[in-house]
């Protein structure tokens, strides 16, 4: 029984990672650039429903439409203020400027909200559901289902309407999609704003759990990288399915092994996967 429940609380942390990659490879997969800042702007939803739940007393299951709008704008003007600048230029130049807003969002949030651990406490979503003998706590499950829900509704956008047509056409060929009306740039922007958006559901939700302080999405930056890797760049069934690999692998190697090793495996386990397949799981090109 504690090996189920372990394995279904790796499904349910797997979840969240899945939906943080989504949104880091959507922006690969349109942009083919590496966001580095991705899990730094799911900090800040964090905190904006720590800030809702505070100074208003929304509970980030109401604030959590709020912030789903505000995280698309801030993804649409980060884009045409910062990101935009760089397009054309040296590869290097867009990881350090992506770096470069990592480390402007969390001196941002440092020195607004101090470095200070916060957390929501009382959330609408909080005790246990009893499965038997197996106890799980009732915030992850139900950011689980979210954020496969959310999985679902990108998924959809992309491949059931003519915008999402549009970005799987920028995506494959950005020098011919012009020719048949397209504008690239405001796929772009629509990628960055789909991609903050995403990353904002999964930081509401881990909100009502998790430790909320500046420096909370270094790890999570790092199990996206990873989860986009394996899973393939620009896939975004690949990026849920490695997320939920990664959850699991996670749960299982700090159960049997201990908890201080459980990067290790999952680290180890990426660099096997890239040196025999580098492409990832479900990618179909390198």
């Amino acid at each position: 029984m504690i090996l189920i429940q372990v394995i279904l609380s790796g499904i349910s942390a797997g979840f969240v990672y899945g939906l943080i990659t989504i949104g880091l490879s959507l922006i690969w997969g349109i942009m083919d650039m590496v966001n580095f800042a991705h899990a730094s702007f799911m900090m800040l939803s964090m905190y904006f429903a720590y800030i809702a739940w505070e100074n208003f007393s929304l509970d980030p299951m109401i604030s959590l439409y709020l912030i789903i709008i505000i995280m698309f704008l801030i993804g649409n003007f980060v884009y045409r203020v910062v990101i935009k600048r760089t397009i054309g230029g040296e590869v290097v130049t867009q990881i350090l400027c992506t770096f470069g807003l990592v480390v402007f969002l969390e001196n941002m949030a440092q020195f607004l909200w101090s470095a200070n651990y916060q957390m929501i406490r009382d959330p609408l979503v909080s005790g246990n559901i009893a499965l038997g003998e197996v106890y799980l706590q009732k915030p992850q499950v139900v950011a689980a289902i979210a954020c496969l829900l959310t999985a679902g509704l990108i998924w959809a956008f992309i491949h059931k309407t003519k915008l999402g047509w549009a970005l799987q056409a920028t995506a494959q060929n950005k020098q011919a999609a012009p020719l048949i009306g397209i504008n690239v740039d405001k796929m772009f922007s629509l990628a960055w704003g789909i991609g903050l958006a995403s990353v904002g559901v999964a930081g509401v939700f881990l909100a009502n759990y998790y430790y909320i302080f500046p420096q909370v999405g270094q790890t999570f930056q790092l199990l996206a990288l990873v989860s986009v890797a394996l899973g393939g760049f620009g896939s975004i069934p690949g990026a849920l399915i490695a997320g939920l690999m990664i959850g699991v692998i996670e749960a299982l190697s700090g159960f049997f092994i201990a908890p201080a090793y459980k990067y290790v495996v999952v680290f180890s386990i990426y660099i096997f996967v890239v040196l025999v397949r580098p492409q990832g799981l479900f990618g179909t090109h390198h």
